[in-house]
């Protein structure tokens, strides 16, 4: 029987200077790209909390069951006052405007063309409509870019739009004929024409 003694460990290798100087510019270079990471999500955490915090802040959009007509939550009321009725002959419709709040503006780009809207009817962008959150299908709105004065009317085809604090989306022929499609977006009024 043999009694063997104690293992022996390798002898110990002490790097040279050379690698110990490849493993401390590896450790630099992470730790930069860690500071840089941490610095991003610090970054992107504060866009997101400032987005939502924007978009919380932006009025709701109520449902029209509950009697009301836009994301003000006025009064339908304020918007449709009831023509009177005669045993005459019909009058002719004249129209009459309702202000409504004014707000951003954006518009439907053409890669949309030929997508279903809300209201049942093929998107065409060369079209005078638009998308609201909360008025009728079928409404019509005047639009007005308080910048240049220029005006347009549009129907309501469509829902939305549903992001940011903006109030209207028109389509492109409506966005280009009151000077939005440079921009992008922009101030608007709003006005809904009654019958």
């Amino acid at each position: 029987m043999s009694i063997s003694g104690p293992t022996e460990s390798p002898p110990h290798h002490m790097p040279s200077r050379r690698e110990r100087l490849r493993t401390f510019m590896r450790l630099k270079s992470q730790r930069r790209y860690l500071i840089a990471g941490v610095a991003a999500l610090g970054v992107s955490t504060a866009a997101f909390a400032g987005a939502f915090a924007n978009e919380s802040a932006s009025p709701d959009a109520v449902k029209l069951g509950a009697g009301k007509a836009s994301i003000e939550a006025e009064p339908v009321a304020a918007y449709r006052p009831l023509p009177a009725r005669s045993a005459g002959p019909a009058p002719t419709p004249s129209t009459s405007e309702s202000p409504m709040a004014d707000g951003e503006a954006s518009f439907y780009g053409n890669e949309l063309a030929g997508n279903r809207t809300a209201s049942g009817e093929i998107f065409d962008p060369q079209k005078l409509t638009a998308a609201h959150r909360t008025l009728p299908l079928g409404s019509k709105v005047r639009v007005t870019n308080p910048r240049n004065g220029k005006t347009v009317v549009v129907r309501i085809n469509d829902r939305g739009p549903f992001h940011g604090n903006r109030v209207i989306d028109l389509s492109t022929a409506a966005a280009r004929s009151i000077g939005l499609i440079r921009s992008g977006t922009g101030r608007v009024n709003l006005a809904l024409l009654v019958n």
